[in-house]
């Protein structure tokens, strides 16, 4: 007879779903932001092609498009990265048997003898 103990998830295995669920929710905002800074790296193009209004920023780094677009994409790609890792940490599907599972399971107090092979 086979008898399969499971336990909880180890500490480490916690650890990393957490870390993998903070990388997930960090890169779900980075989105809006790159999203932002597009609109940033717009509008004075625009302005300077006398399509829209100034820009408010007119002395500086940042009254350049050029800026908010490194920005923007840099954003982005480490969103895209960020949730990339994020969906490194997705649960493997359990590969126990059916019959064996019953025996596995905590909440099964009937045992069944198993086949050997």
């Amino acid at each position: 007879m086979i008898i399969r103990i499971r336990l909880g998830r180890a500490r480490s295995q916690r650890k990393t779903r957490q870390k993998h669920n903070v990388a997930l929710g960090l890169a779900s905002l980075l989105t809006p932001a790159a999203v932002m800074a597009l609109v940033l790296a717009i509008w004075p193009l625009a302005a300077d092609l006398k399509v829209a209004g100034s820009f408010p920023i007119d002395q500086g780094v940042f009254s350049h498009w050029q800026v908010w677009m490194v920005v923007a994409c840099s954003l982005q790609s480490m969103a895209m990265a960020l949730n990339r890792i994020g969906k490194t940490g997705r649960p493997v599907p359990e590969t126990i048997a059916s019959r064996e599972r019953a025996l596995a399971d905590s909440q099964s107090f009937k045992l069944t003898p198993l086949s050997h092979k």
